[in-house]
């Protein structure tokens, strides 16, 4: 599988080859290193390819035609309140993947989303932009942070995690080992955080969905709130049930 490891392997070897047949001062190993890095970064931001670290994308063995449909970046006070009306209404479950510092500023909402029968799982603190570049221990700080806090909240201690942005890398991975946190991916990524019309991203959601598929969306913004109710008619009209990701790979959301 072309992994991280894997890759540094295979290059090492490339390396040796042109050292020992004479050409290692040649274009050839200029190429070979810009290949490794381009290689590298488009599996660091490609979360589906599982370059650094596993995570679960989609469950094509599950008994039953079933999905699930998941949140990033909330809980919102606008917005999220809005999705759990639609998800209540359509008697559908979801996950959400919050941020640390949103539950400490909106820690009803984010109890309601649990009250309701979610799950909810670990999106660092602060979601910072540059939060690919951090140190292994400001990730574990991050991680941490919002693991107490869901825990002084609610007596949970979260055992998913959501990648910010979906990046991930070796100082991500070595995170996730020492907290122990179950990385969750998506196989359909809806973009309702780019300028596309809720048209559109209706339609790239559901053209190939089928059962085992993982969904992304944010509880951020109206747009999305107008997405989630067609997909939730769309969902019921098919016969498809939204389950939560804990349920849909049989697996704990919390220790």
């Amino acid at each position: 599988m072309l992994n991280f490891k894997s890759v540094n392997i295979i290059t090492i070897i490339v390396l040796l080859v042109l050292i020992f047949t004479g050409n290692f001062f040649k274009w050839y190993v200029f190429a070979l290193v810009i290949v490794w890095f381009l290689v590298t970064i488009a599996g660091s931001f490609f979360i589906k390819w599982n370059y650094h670290l596993k995570s679960l994308h989609c469950n094509k063995t599950i008994k039953g035609n079933k999905i699930a449909i998941t949140f990033d970046d909330g809980p919102h006070p606008e917005f999220t309140p809005k999705v759990l009306e639609l998800l209540k209404k359509y008697d559908a479950k979801a996950t959400f993947f919050c941020i640390g510092k949103h539950i400490e500023t909106y820690p009803n909402i984010f109890s309601e989303i649990i009250k309701q029968g979610h799950t909810v799982g670990n999106h660092t603190y602060t979601h910072a932009n540059n939060f690919g570049f951090f140190k292994t221990k400001n990730v574990i700080r991050e991680l941490q942070k919002t693991n107490d806090i869901v825990k002084n909240i609610m007596g949970l201690t979260m055992q998913l995690y959501r990648p910010a942005f979906g990046v991930t890398n070796p100082r991500i991975k070595r995170a996730i080992k020492e907290t122990q946190l179950q990385s969750i991916g998506w196989n359909v990524r809806s973009l309702d955080t780019t300028s596309r019309t809720p048209d559109k991203i209706f339609k790239r959601v559901t053209k190939n969905l089928s059962k085992g598929d993982i969904i992304l969306l944010h509880d951020t913004s109206l747009k999305t709130i107008t997405v989630l109710e067609r997909l939730l008619l769309f969902l019921q009209k098919q016969n498809i049930e939204s389950v939560t990701i804990d349920s849909l790979f049989n697996i704990k959301a919390y220790a």
